[in-house]
């Protein structure tokens, strides 16, 4: 690992939101950071090793809290200066326009974070996750956005790693003595039943996609139902907002409406959908078209069935969507057995959206969820990874049919390689400029 700086200048960038706040934070980075600084507020003693924390007063300017991170004890790995004003933009700018005179230059996207993994700070996954912790919307975004950031994907993942290498030598070394056909430096079956356990990490790493990108993007909830069920009333109930037009006319809603729900640290990603059934009406038409796409991509499906006059809508369910039957309009009508009973792969609760009663439904939701996302295991999140897996995945699938049928070691060695070089892809040990270029672009400036 890289302790010491690899860049020859310095840059400066505001980290805190942009706008007016009542402080703003500007962070230095670099070989000349603390000379930089010294040069823009001369009156600070910046030379001194502690304490690290000075107060210190810009006769002209402000008065500035500065904070000094020696390298290698810093985020980037450099000599850190981050100095805390107040949050006026004139101040802000002035303070960079002074810094950038003194030598500095201004930080592109990103470059904070990236400068940390090129100075061997962090891995390509944990200054990602930097990212996604910022972005996060949700307690459970959060959960996985931090757990990575420690390294919880990383250490697994170097693991796997560890293994492979391990097989790859034991291939290799076979490769070198091949002239000599009664050397044998390990069983086939060992080799086999090791690649065999390499992918059924992968397999478990891949399958948590799923639950990472609904967390991330929001757990995709359908509400379907018949005409005047009462779809529309449960989105606005669910919602606390008059967001969907609620009317006794069939057909009032002609295409999907979708909003936000948070419930327990979790978000929901709310798609509201035209009711189901055969119209003549061109425009419905496309309505309930854009409703059954709605069932095929949500992770959650709702049914909306009117208590007082059952009617259900035939669902073809995929293995992993969970289907909760919601029976409205329940204080006018007491649901019979033999409807709760209509599919036992179905949840169902009773509600009554236009009184607000949809705590039960609410609950509902939030188990369902929480069994989706609560694991110990590490979850996937980040659609490069899901994509990088799937290719050491099949790499070893490779290895393991190549193992099963006696291929030479040279195609298996070639197979590991692709495998070992897929998971170096997503740590960063082995990467290029223009991928490391399109992930940084993606950061806020300042960080």
């Amino acid at each position: 690992m890289i302790h010491s700086p690899v860049f020859s200048d310095t840059i400066t960038a505001v980290s805190t939101p942009a706008g007016i706040g009542g402080i703003a934070v500007i962070r230095v980075s670099g070989f000349n950071s603390i000379d930089y600084v010294k040069a823009v507020i001369p009156s600070c003693q910046l030379e001194k090793p502690t304490p690290s924390t000075r107060f210190c007063r810009i006769p002209d300017l402000d008065d500035v809290v500065v904070t000094i991170f020696r390298s290698p004890h810093s985020f980037t790995g450099e000599d850190v200066v981050e100095i805390s004003c107040h949050g006026s933009l004139y101040i802000q700018n002035e303070l960079l326009r002074r810094l950038i005179s003194a030598g500095c230059r201004l930080a592109r996207a990103g470059e904070f974070t990236s400068r940390a993994f090129l100075n061997g700070k962090l891995d390509l996954i944990e200054a990602e996750a930097v990212a996604d912790l910022i972005a996060s919307q949700s307690e459970a975004e959060k959960n996985i956005a931090l757990k990575q950031m420690r390294g919880g994907l990383s250490s697994e993942l170097q693991s796997l790693r560890d293994q492979l290498l391990h097989l790859t030598s034991l291939i290799e070394l076979e490769l070198d003595f091949a002239d000599h056909e009664d050397i044998e430096f390990v069983n086939r079956g060992e080799l086999k039943a090791l690649a065999h356990t390499i992918g059924q990490h992968l397999i478990r790493l891949t399958a948590s996609f799923s639950a990472g990108n609904a967390i991330k993007n929001g757990i995709a909830v359908a509400i379907i139902g018949v005409p005047n069920a009462g779809k529309s009333t449960l989105l606005n109930a669910l919602l606390g907002d008059e967001r969907a037009i609620v009317s006794e006319i069939q057909g009032t809603t002609r295409d999907t409406i979708e909003d936000t729900l948070f419930l327990n640290g979790l978000r929901f990603r709310l798609i509201d959908t035209a009711g189901i059934r055969q119209t003549s009406d061109p425009v419905e038409q496309m309505g309930v078209e854009r409703s059954q796409k709605a069932i095929e991509t949500a992770h959650i499906i709702v049914e909306v069935v009117d208590a007082t006059k059952p009617e259900f809508i035939p669902l073809y369910l995929k293995n992993n969507q969970r289907h909760i039957i919601a029976f409205n309009k329940s204080d006018l009508a007491q649901v019979s057995d033999n409807a709760i009973n209509k599919n036992n792969k179905s949840l169902s609760v009773s509600i009554s959206a236009k009184n607000n009663d949809i705590a039960p439904l609410c609950q509902a939701l939030t188990d369902i969820g929480q069994n989706m996302t609560d694991s110990n295991d590490v979850i996937i999140s980040n659609a490069r990874h899901y994509e990088a897996l799937t290719r050491a995945l099949e790499a070893i699938k490779n290895v393991e049919k190549g193992l099963t049928n006696n291929v030479s070691g040279e195609l298996l060695s070639l197979d590991l390689r692709d495998c070992l070089t897929a998971l170096g892809e997503i740590t960063g040990q082995i990467t290029s400029e223009e991928v490391l270029g399109q992930i940084f672009s993606k950061f806020c400036i300042g960080k």
